[in-house]
This record gives C-alpha cells, structure tokens and sequence, in this order.
C-alpha cells in the first residue's frame, strides 16, 4: 500500500475502479458489481481502504477532553449536560458494514492466502469497531452480514449481552493476529497491530467489570480477572515477539518529544505500531499546530492536577514538597521528570527549527501549561498547515498495559515492572518504580478528593496500582486516553473537581522562562500599567479568574457546578428514534429515561 493510501481513499478507490486496464477488461465499464469484484488481491486492497476510515481523526489524536487537558468550553460530558439526542451521537453501523461487505465477497478470491489475509483485516476493523461501540453504550446488537433495508428482522433485533460481543471480539483478533502479517508498517495494519488492539480493549473490559459491578454482564460470563489475565498474555507475547521497543534515540532529555515532532512515522518504527499518514504535497494535514498556536482553536492547555503528578527527576513526589501548592511556575518546573519539559512549554523551550527561547503563552493556552506535543516549525501555524504523522498506537501503551493488568490481578511482581514501567522511566533517565515502596507507601496526593484523586482503589497493591496510574497519565498525555480511562476505573466524580492552571500570588509581571522579560502582566485597577508583557489580563475579569478571587490558581470554570450521575453516566444514551423504530425491542441506557 503506498504511504498515503488511507488517507486518499476516495480518490484511489474511483481510479482502482475506473482507470486499471485489466480492471476495465474484466468489467463492463457502465457497471460495477461486487459479484464480479473482489477477485484479487489489487481488487481487495482497494476496497480496504475504506476500513482504515475507521481510524480516529486527527483531532482525537492531539487534542484532550478531561481533567488533565481543558479547553475554552468543557465538554457536555465534563459538565454532565448531556442530553437524549433523537438521532445520531455515534449510533452508526456503516463502517460495520464495510467491513461485513468485504468478508461476504471474499469467496470471490481463488487465493486462499490472500483471502485469510484480507479476512483478518476485515475482522481487526470488525473487532475495533465493536470496541468504539461497547466503550460508549455497552450492550449493542451483534451483526456479521450486511444488513439491508428489507432485513427487517435484523434491523430490529435486541441488544446483544456485553460478554457475547467480547466474545466474537476476540474470536475476531484472534483470527487476524493469526492471519496477517507478521512485517512492521507504521501506515497498516498488521499482526502486531492486531495484538496491540487485544492488549487495549482486554483492559478496557478487565478493569471496567472489577470497577463496575452494577452491571449484567451476561449469563455464563467470564469475571474481569479472565480479562485482565488474558491482557497481560497478549501484551507479555507482543512484547517478546514483536521485535518493537521504546524510542531512545536523542537521549532522556529528546526521545519522548521526538516521538511526536518527527514528521514522519517510518522513522520511529522502533515504536510506532500504527499512524496517521500526512503529507502537505498531497494536500494531506492537519491542525496541531494552529490549535496549540492560535487565540481561536480553543487554547487547550493541561491542568496542574497532571502537572503536580509528574514526579521530582530523582523519583520523588513533587506535593510532597511544602509549599507545592502555591509554588510560581519558574520554581514548580525545575528538576522534573523529563517528560513534562517535553510535553508542555518549560522554561528553555524552543520551537522546531528555531533558537529563540519561547516562553508559555496565555493568548493561545487556558491554563498557562502549553502543550508542544505534534507542535512544529512556526510556519505550519496556519489552519491546516501540519502535516507530522499522528500516532494511533505504539509499544509504550502495551507496556503500561501489562503493568496495570498485573496489577489490578494482584498477580504483579518487581520483575514484571521492570520489563515494563522502568523501561518507560529507563527511556527519560528516571528512577526505577519499586513496588515494595510504593505499596507500603500511596501517595496520598492521587487520592487527594479535593484534587481529583482516585477514590475506588483499595488492596495490598493500592500504592503500586496509583503508581501505574500516574505513570500512564504522564507517557500517554495527550494521546486521547484519559476520558475512558476514567470511564472505566468508575471515577467519574473527578470530572466535577474544579480545573487549575498556573498559580500566581497576585497582580504584577511574570517572567515565564527566566530571561528576565515579562511574559504576562497581571492588573487589578481599571486600566493596565505599562509593561512590554504580551498577555495582559484584569485579575477577576471574565478572561481570567484566579481561584481565591485576587491570587490563586487560574480557575476558568471557577462557579461552574458541573455534575457527574454515577448511576447513568459512564454509558452514552441511544438515540430515540432507534427505539421508536425497532419498537422498544432496542431497550434505553439506565439512567437515561425511556
């Protein structure tokens, strides 16, 4: 497949079908059937790249909703305003019918090889898509033929039980880890993508029953611990045999940030298992750049909850420091662990392809903690100017994943943690993670309340599960985890804590980056004094709002109440219409009315 065939689907799909000689000899011009298609592997590899739509977009992929990134707007999910749509919010079936298209014509393929093949690629999109859906509304209907519009039975069947579609889930990955192919490619999917999707939704679903015990999950089901055992089998067999590893080319203070300003995948194979494909010769792209540059992209920024997570660089835990709560931003991000200055504008920061120290700038970023990830040369800072490849997966997820499998089985050892979270902390020259210590010790800032702390992990192996945690919110930062990652550890309430940003004792300038420059000035009479800071803000104005009135931690939301229905949040509604057309026999979330 060329390196931009997914993304250029529309356009090589109708050139497959118009253009290719031996396609046209074959098929009369004026018609196209899929009774007379699917016939080679050319034919199939055409049809494909309708599956790999499927694949998040772009924004997903470098932008955060949660408590550890905000933006101008929560999200209805944060303020818990969501509402019964009548159509829509992600109760769809046409990507499934793509993938059940492509698997009822594969008969038409003499080649029994390429048929498993592309059998396997159909059923890891057949099993992903599945995933989305049980993640957003639990229970769905199972379905492995296309259904028509005179399917009336099948249109208006029941729900599945969850522990049914996992079930055809994983007879799905298990099919295309057996059947596709064992080559690495940052742009298709393969064996290892393959397990690396298992790895993922087996601890989706694992952690999600041991949290959520309100739940049926159907007669005869397997209990979370199966899920979590079966997790930490795939994610021990990837990292053995799929010759992947962590990105350390640059060393502790560069290989995490190169991961994501490398702009193309192929180059840190070592560790990306799939990516997004951009290219601006093809017109390909996106908007990271603009969104973390620009007034009027929403002016994401991550919060001091995560940024008070990062650890000291000697392993130590920076609130157990006195006074961290109240520490100016020059202070607060000295001798961290290193991923924080690769993540976020630190003091020293520079952009790609320019020596000019950049300060964080509050114009273009809420919280006053800008992030840098996917954040290129300045003259991508237009609308769609980026065109650096997205990542979608890549080997430091299995590892955290197996980690936390272990963990949360109680079946965990130093050994385990040392071929899987100290080598995420090897990478950036951080201390390793004990696990004696850390259970003998939690640390009582990520179960803080007033923080946002976790509230529902308990056990011998509390201290060490926190620890995990912390260290998954840290590598995986703003890569679109953290939402149903909360989701499924049952910690919802979290979303109805306040949202910080930097700390500041009062009015006057701020130098952000020590070059003795002010950076933003801070007023609280009518009119600002003079000062060259190139972010100015009235202390309690609408554009900026500090927690305790004149100082504080900037508090955006400061006032609003947001809310969090443990009884019905953690699953999405079905829209109305659906169950007005099936009759009722498609039944309503709990929670979410009739």
């Amino acid at each position: 497949m060329k390196k931009i065939a997914y993304i250029l689907l529309p356009i090589l799909a109708g050139f497959v079908f118009a253009g290719c000689d031996d396609l046209l000899d074959a098929v009369p011009k004026d018609r196209m059937s899929p009774d007379t298609f699917f016939k080679t592997e050319k034919e199939l590899q055409a049809f494909s790249m309708n599956l790999y739509t499927m694949l998040p977009g772009a924004g997903s992929l470098f932008m955060e909703d949660s408590d550890t990134y905000i933006q101008m707007g929560l999200t209805d999910e944060l303020k818990g305003t969501r509402q019964v749509p009548a159509s829509g919010s992600g109760w769809s079936w046409g990507d499934l019918r793509n993938a059940n298209t492509m698997l009822d014509y594969l008969p038409n393929c003499p080649d029994a090889a390429v048929r498993a093949k592309y059998e396997g690629l159909a059923r890891f999109f057949r099993a992903y898509f599945y995933f989305t859906k049980v993640k957003r509304f639990g229970d769905v209907p199972w379905y492995d033929k296309p259904v028509g519009s005179a399917d009336t039975d099948a249109l208006n069947r029941p729900r599945d039980s969850r522990e049914f579609i996992l079930g055809k889930m994983i007879e799905d990955i298990d099919f295309a880890i057996e059947n596709l192919p064992s080559t690495k490619s940052a742009y298709e999917i393969t064996k290892w993508t393959a397990m690396a999707l298992k790895s993922r939704f087996l601890l989706f679903e694992g952690t999600f029953r041991k949290y959520h015990t309100e739940f049926d999950y159907g007669t005869g089901a397997h209990d979370w611990k199966w899920y979590l055992d079966e997790c930490a089998a795939v994610s021990e067999e990837f990292m053995a045999n799929s010759g992947y590893t962590l990105h350390t080319a640059g060393g502790a203070n560069k290989a995490y940030y190169a991961l994501f300003t490398t702009p193309n995948a192929t180059d840190n194979m070592d560790e990306v298992i799939l990516a997004r494909d951009y290219n601006v010769a093809y017109s390909i792209t996106h908007s990271a750049n603009n969104t973390m540059q620009s007034a009027t992209m929403g002016r994401h920024g991550m919060t001091r909850k995560l940024v008070a997570s990062y650890l000291m660089a000697d392993g130590t835990r920076f609130t157990d420091k006195a006074g961290w709560e109240t520490m100016d931003f020059m202070t607060e991000t000295q001798n961290r662990d290193p991923r924080l200055a690769q993540s976020i504008r630190t003091p020293g920061y520079t952009r790609v392809g320019d020596n000019t120290p950049c300060p964080p700038n509050f114009v273009f970023c809420l919280t006053g903690y800008h992030p840098i990830k996917y954040v290129m040369e300045a003259d991508k800072d237009i609308y769609n100017g980026s065109d650096v490849d997205l990542i979608i997966m890549r080997a430091a997820e299995v590892l955290l994943n197996f980690a936390e499998a272990k963990a949360e089985a109680a079946t965990l050892t130093q050994t385990d943690l040392d071929k899987s979270i100290n080598r995420l902390r090897d990478r950036v020259g951080m201390p390793h993670l004990n696990m004696a210590t850390a259970n003998a010790n939690p640390d009582p800032y990520l179960t803080n309340a007033e923080w946002g702390g976790y509230q529902n992990v308990t056990g011998a192996n509390k201290g060490v599960i926190l620890e995990i945690r912390r260290e998954r919110a840290v590598e995986l930062a703003q890569e679109g985890f953290r939402y149903y990652d909360i989701i499924r550890w049952k910690e919802g309430k979290i979303f109805e804590k306040q949202y910080y940003g930097m700390y500041f004792p009062g009015a006057g300038e701020y130098d952000l980056n020590g070059d003795s420059i002010p950076d933003v000035l801070l007023y609280t009479g009518d009119s600002a004094p003079a000062s060259t800071a190139p972010a100015q803000y009235k202390v309690g104005s609408s554009d900026f709002i500090l927690s305790n009135g004149t100082s504080g931690n900037v508090n955006p939301y400061k006032g609003l109440a947001c809310k969090w229905n443990d009884a019905r949040d953690y699953l999405y509604p079905l829209p109305t219409d659906e169950i007005k057309l099936t009759g009722g026999i498609l039944t309503q979330n709990p929670g979410w009315g009739d």
